[in-house]
């Protein structure tokens, strides 16, 4: 197995841990996710896999893919399961911001600006997070946001070809990770003395 394959594999691990015990609390109904916000995630994701498809990210792309067909199923549960199913005008908002991503992409047939869209529309999607983790920050998991800034970081280096499209994506979302990261840890230091 060639190296970047190896680290995709690894990446897509790391995916798989992340979300297990994620998925396994959704089930025992210890949480109730967004569904409409796993929907945007899901979808930019997938959006996001493809145009790195489309511009030879190859086995660095696998992991993203991964990653969208499961917060699909993230919020295909949570509707199951009869989570949060309320939807705002901001919902519809970043939705619409997501799915205006395809359009740019076709109209200008570079994938780069769906990509820009996407990731803006993936940042925007951090900031209630940000925002109770601020305010509670014993209430969030940092191993589960430690393992995906490492699987983005597994991404980049897994890539085949290296351009904005490609990278942009994958970086942001492990430095919204790492920047969460060390929120929270101040914030519970801070706290706690």
């Amino acid at each position: 197995m060639a190296y970047k394959e190896l680290l995709s594999v690894i990446a897509i691990a790391l995916t798989f841990i992340a979300f297990f015990p994620y998925i396994r609390s959704i089930m025992q109904e210890k949480i109730r996710p967004h569904v409409f916000s796993w929907v945007i995630w899901g979808s930019t994701t997938f959006i996001v896999f493809l145009a790195q498809l489309e511009d030879d990210g190859g086995a660095g792309a696998w992991p993203i893919g991964v990653s969208g067909i499961i917060t699909i199923y993230v919020a295909v549960l949570a509707f199951i399961k009869r989570s949060d199913i309320t939807i705002t005008k901001t919902d519809w908002v970043f939705f619409l911001a997501a799915m205006s991503s395809l359009p740019f992409w076709y109209f200008t047939s570079d994938p780069l600006w769906a990509v820009i869209i996407l990731t803006i529309v993936d940042i925007f999607g951090f900031a209630p997070t940000f925002r109770k983790a601020y305010h509670f920050p014993f209430d969030e998991q940092l191993s589960f946001f430690m393992l995906f800034m490492a699987r983005n970081s597994l991404v980049i280096m897994a890539l085949e070809h290296y351009s904005l499209t490609t990278v942009l994506f994958p970086a942001v979302i492990a430095l919204a990770c790492l920047l969460l990261i060390l929120m929270i840890a101040y914030r519970r230091r801070l706290l706690s003395t």
